[in-house]
């Protein structure tokens, strides 16, 4: 008959494997990260791309304005077309919107199997692409942009919530289905923050997206937080073109997104 203490004990094993797997989930490229792959076109886009802080970036909009947005990719690049479409909608309500190449020209490739996950993602951290936004926003300031909103997307929204740690570098960050964030992360945001979560994504469910957003509210964070039901991840971006909810779910995204960052980004 087993003893309290060894309950106790089994117990306790069960919850730091439980842990350790949450943990492993948030901190590694999951199945979701690579469904359904767009195809790359390095001439999509109405804008160009040119140097800014070093790294090559697609970048539309009004150089004029005094109001940058830098979208941060998944890990498919800044070639991905409906990620440049993007940027071209945000663009055409008036900023300047940069998307930067924090790959290098080697974005994930699935069916590169000298390259597997693991490996691609050993040479391109999210915490090596911080880094690097930090001279690329520095840049975007010596031109005269006064107000800049950052938003990254699955891989991308790791580099997002670092540069919302930063006190007065960034006026306004969004993380829109994400990898690698976590809640510690979470708690040490110090500017307005959107999170856009999709009802299936397995790696966020509703229950850690509510505590996101339950730390928001204690830490007093301006924030929008919102559940796209019957998504999953990657929705924004890589969404079926056949699919009526799922081109329906990404524009209402992309709507909340440019408004969230017409409110903040001023």
């Amino acid at each position: 008959m087993a003893t309290a203490k060894t309950i106790t004990f089994v117990s306790f094993i069960l919850f730091i494997s439980l842990a350790l797997h949450a943990f492993a989930e948030q901190s590694a490229l999951g199945p979701h990260c690579g469904s359904n792959p767009p195809t790359l076109n390095a001439s999509s886009g109405a804008g160009h791309v040119e140097k800014l802080g070093g790294l090559d970036s697609y970048v539309t909009g009004f150089p004029i304005s005094k109001h940058a947005v830098i979208l941060v990719s998944d890990v498919y690049g800044y070639q991905a077309p409906n990620l440049r479409k993007l940027a071209d909608k945000i663009a055409a309500a008036g900023f300047f919107v940069a998307v930067p190449d924090f790959f290098h020209g080697e974005p994930y490739d699935p069916n590169n199997t000298s390259r597997p996950k693991d490996a691609w993602l050993n040479d391109h951290r999210p915490e090596k692409g911080f880094e690097e936004a930090k001279p690329l926003i520095k840049d975007l300031k010596s031109k005269g942009f006064s107000a800049i909103g950052v938003a990254g997307f699955c891989w991308g929204a790791k580099v997002a919530i670092e540069l919302a740690k930063l006190k007065n570098f960034v006026q306004a960050t969004a993380i829109l289905h994400p990898s690698f964030v976590t809640l510690d992360d979470i708690k040490e945001v110090k500017v307005p923050l959107g999170v856009f979560g999709a009802e299936l994504d397995k790696q966020y469910p509703r229950e850690l997206v509510n505590q996101f957003e339950e730390v928001l509210r204690a830490n007093k964070i301006d924030h929008f937080v919102k559940i796209y039901q019957g998504v999953k991840h990657g929705f924004t971006l890589r969404y079926d073109v056949q699919d009526d909810l799922a081109r329906k779910r990404a524009k209402e995204a992309h709507k909340d997104l440019l408004n969230w960052f017409t409110k903040n980004v001023k």
